[in-house]
């Protein structure tokens, strides 16, 4: 900034002088001009002057050194934030007269609306007319004078208030000139008439942000009112809300096209708002009518109206994505290569397209359900299903609006898929059913056999939706279908998920046909055998298709399940199911390969189905329950070496899981029988000290295996009814002191870790008892066992025994001396026990010092204790 001399001017209210021939005074204020002290005040002006324009000076020279400095430190070359700073940041408006010009238009806005409701009565007719005439001429011609003098929001609040004098004119002119005229269809027009010369004004004055928004916002609503007017019914409202959602689209391309600002981008945003906000009603609207068309004109006319939005919202796709590609081939070309690649889908052309590819499906569907064509129960699923199909079979060049299209086929097809889940779960879950009619006897078909006391209401539909979407899934799979290449991982998952469909299918088929019994079952059975094949085989395997063979198994595995209940009708039907399936099952497990996901899931299927194939043999020859759990309890052992020599696969940690799961299933079976359940416990010990041979398993699995021979040993002894407390704490206190001692080698280890359990594990329980025996053997052996422990403690300083032992003792001799104590308490009078702790009292406060430090001895040698 240049450093000009100040202007000729009053120092007092600064009013520009003409120059050469200054008055004596202000012409605006009087203050004195001539004189020492006006001059003095000049100079001191002109001082601040040259200041001001110092610092401006300095502050551009700073933000231009600040600059080169970004630009030449490490990695600031080619940095988009090493560009020079300007010096001066664009200001904000002051929030101030923001809020005061807004409570100004606000509070003017209110009062001519108050005269116009209120004072309206008391004016004749050419009064009222030129009232508002001049205020809204003078609201609409006052910003003209405000921009000039660059009053941007000061012009903007007086247009605000234009805009409410204009709405108030088409009120007025209601209730004067066209009082009989509709309420409704007045106000469509008045909307449409305000919303044209709001936006004729917004264009004359392009600097006023507010107008254009406006404008759009009104244009809203002359379509639909109108049609609400005339009582046009669902079809015209939809029309119209769908013409007006187009206009606003057509605004917002034809604004986003154009040179961007910030007037440009206001109404670029509203138009979008407003189309969004009237389209959604009017495409919901319209797909209601198609779904619930009566006859071929009233389908044919749901199907032109979502035909129209689905054009409009494809060419406003076509147009963003291609608007999108020129942005990205204009990059400049000190850019890198890489930010200059054109991307390959454009998000905000995807959500269009889909949106039309919806409407279209919509449409389709509902037309070839509506006229009859599909009439049946579930078929008209299919219509859609087609429908979604031959969308995604269209080719279109545009990657993003193919991209759309297969998003609108692929919800479709979803829908579909949970059409069809219910159907799928009631085939899953309801021979479970057989549980509680386990070897009923066979039923006389497969409909009988999916749900007991349930019917099955779907018919062939279900297969042919099922396989149908099996083969789209297959054709996405190959990678066919329109618009972009589908990556390698989701055509893997694709292929997975064809055959999860085709096995649900072919699952639904014996059903649907009520094949018998027996037939369905085998096939169901081969069924499972020959999806199983396939995760094990190579053409799914490696890391792109681990997601699709780990769904594969799981839904072999509910297959399984299925077929699993479905065997329980008959006992041979259940033992031939059951040993077929982990036949299956075992085979897959050793066949697949030692990277493959499927080889776990085999694994644990295996191990559980021969659980329950070894339950099964006993039980369908009438062996008892808690003799048939040893036969169980031998395929969980046999799990132990197996799950040792897998442990460096992955099959090794879920065989080992499954066989602890197996193991608590046979020891289930046995709860009923009290020595069964202790053998069974009993050899689950055993198993756990072979599990305890290896090294990584060595703690977890000696401690439970102990637990279980101990609770093994409870259990016997409960059955022969032994009720001291003794006979089942002394076999586990007497291990876990000799565990403890030999723990004690080390001199880490605390007497209270070592010996603490197995101390209280004892002398807890025979306290209790004590306290509730009125016999003399047990206080006499617990008070001794107590002071031998005491002893014992203070002579091997052990903390644990001494305190354990001598709280014992003097819990014992308490419980013998009270009721001694309470008789002679008896006999003496009343005041001699408050005399007694009186005198204890004073003795102890007397040689309070001598007992304190006696106390802390005592804790220090505690203290020093193990």
């Amino acid at each position: 900034m240049p450093n000009l001399p100040p202007p000729a001017y009053c120092p007092g209210c600064s009013l520009p002088l003409a120059p050469g021939a200054p008055g004596a005074v202000c012409p605006r204020c009087a203050l004195p001009l001539t004189g020492p002290v006006p001059q003095r005040v000049l100079e001191i002006d002109a001082e601040l002057w040259r200041l001001e324009a110092r610092r401006t000076g300095l502050l551009a020279t700073r933000q231009e050194l600040l600059a080169g400095l970004r630009a030449s430190g490490p990695g600031g070359r080619g940095r988009a934030d090493a560009a020079p700073v300007p010096p001066f940041p664009p200001v904000a408006p002051p929030a101030a007269r923001n809020v005061l010009l807004a409570l100004g238009g606000a509070l003017l806005a209110v009062a001519v609306t108050a005269f116009t409701l209120v004072s309206w009565g008391r004016l004749g007719i050419g009064g009222r007319s030129a009232v508002l005439g001049a205020l809204t001429l003078l609201a609409l011609g006052v910003p003209v004078a405000l921009l000039r003098r660059k009053l941007t929001a000061t012009a903007e609040a007086v247009a605000s208030l234009g805009l409410v004098l204009l709405l108030l004119d088409a009120y007025a002119l209601h209730r004067v000139a066209l009082p009989e005229a509709g309420g409704v269809g007045y106000a469509a027009v008045a909307a449409a008439v305000t919303a044209a010369l709001w936006a004729g004004y917004g264009a004359a004055l392009p600097r006023l942000r507010g107008p254009l928004p406006v404008a759009l916002c009104l244009a809203q609503l002359p379509l639909p009112l109108w049609v609400l007017s005339a009582d046009g019914g669902p079809y015209a409202l939809s029309w119209a809300l769908l013409a007006t959602a187009a206009g606003d689209a057509a605004v917002a391309l034809w604004c986003a096209g154009r040179r961007a600002g910030r007037g440009r981008r206001a109404v670029v945003v509203t138009a979008l708002a407003a189309g969004c906000a009237l389209g959604a009603p009017g495409l919901l609207t319209s797909a209601v009518l198609a779904l619930t068309a009566a006859g071929w004109a009233e389908s044919a006319h749901a199907a032109a109206l979502l035909a129209a939005a689905a054009a409009v919202l494809l060419y406003a796709a076509r147009r963003l994505a291609r608007g999108a590609g020129r942005a990205d081939t204009a990059a400049p070309a000190a850019v890198a290569p890489a930010a200059v690649v054109p991307a390959a889908v454009v998000p905000a052309a995807v959500v269009p397209a889909a949106v039309a590819g919806l409407a279209v499906l919509v449409a389709g569907g509902g037309a070839l359900w509506r006229v009859g064509a599909l009439p049946e129960p579930g078929w008209p699923v299919l219509g859609f299903l087609l429908c979604a199909l031959a969308l995604g079979a269209v080719p279109v060049g545009e990657r993003s609006v193919a991209a759309g299209l297969r998003l609108a086929a692929a919800a479709v097809c979803a829908g579909a898929a949970l059409w069809a889940l219910p159907a799928v779960a009631r085939l899953v879950l309801g021979p479970l059913g057989w549980v509680f009619r386990v070897w009923d006897g066979a039923p006389r078909g497969a409909r009988a056999a999916v749900a007991p006391g349930l019917g099955w209401p779907y018919g062939m539909a279900l297969p042919v939706v099922l396989g149908t979407l099996a083969a789209a899934s297959a054709a996405v799979g190959r990678g066919l279908g329109a618009g972009a290449r589908v990556p390698r991982a989701w055509r893997v998952r694709a292929r997975g998920g064809s055959l999860v469909a085709a096995g649900a299918a072919a699952a639904v088929l014996p059903v649907v046909l009520d094949l018998p019994y027996r037939v369905a079952v085998v096939l169901l059975v081969a069924l499972v055998v020959l999806l199983l094949a396939v995760p094990v085989g190579p053409s799914l395997t490696g890391a792109a298709g681990a997601s699709a063979v780990t769904a594969l198994a799981a839904a072999v595995v509910v297959a399984a399940v299925a077929v699993s209940g479905w065997s329980l009708a008959e006992p041979a039907m259940t033992v031939a199911v059951l040993g077929a399936l982990a036949a299956a099952f075992a085979g897959a497990a050793v066949v697949a390969r030692a990277d493959a996901a499927v080889g776990p899931v085999a694994a644990v299927a295996a191990v559980g189905w021969s659980g329950a194939f070894a339950a099964a043999v006993p039980l369908a020859l009438d062996v008892p329950p808690h003799r048939t759990a040893f036969a169980v309890l031998g395929v969980a052992v046999a799990t132990v070496p197996l799950a040792a020599r897998l442990r460096v696969r992955p099959a090794g940690v879920p065989v080992e899981c499954a066989g602890y799961a197996v193991a608590a299933a046979a020891v289930a079976l046995t709860v009923a029988e009290p020595v069964a359940l202790s053998l069974a416990l009993a050899l689950c010990g055993v198993a756990a000290g072979g599990v305890a041979l290896r090294a990584e398993r060595r703690p977890v699995a000696a401690y439970a295996g102990g637990a279980l021979l101990v609770l093994a040993w409870w259990v016997r002894l409960g059955s022969w009814e032994v009720t001291s407390p003794e006979a089942y704490t002394l076999p586990v206190t007497v291990p876990a002191l000799a565990v403890g001692h030999l723990h004690r080698i080390r001199p880490e280890v605390s007497s209270w870790a070592a010996y603490g359990p197995g101390l209280a594990t004892t002398l807890v329980p025979s306290l209790v008892a004590v306290w509730v025996d009125a016999h003399w053997p047990r206080p006499l052996l617990l008070g001794a066992a107590a002071l031998v422990l005491t002893v014992l403690g203070a002579r091997s300083r052990l903390k644990a025994p001494l305190l354990m032992g001598g709280c014992t003792a003097a819990l014992v001799a308490v419980h013998e001396l009270a009721p001694h104590v309470v008789q002679v308490a008896g006999l003496l009078p009343r005041w001699v026990p408050p005399a007694a702790a009186g005198v204890l009292l004073l003795l102890v406060g007397a040689t309070y010092e001598r007992r304190l430090r006696e106390a802390r001895r005592l804790r220090r040698a505690v203290g020093r204790m193990r």
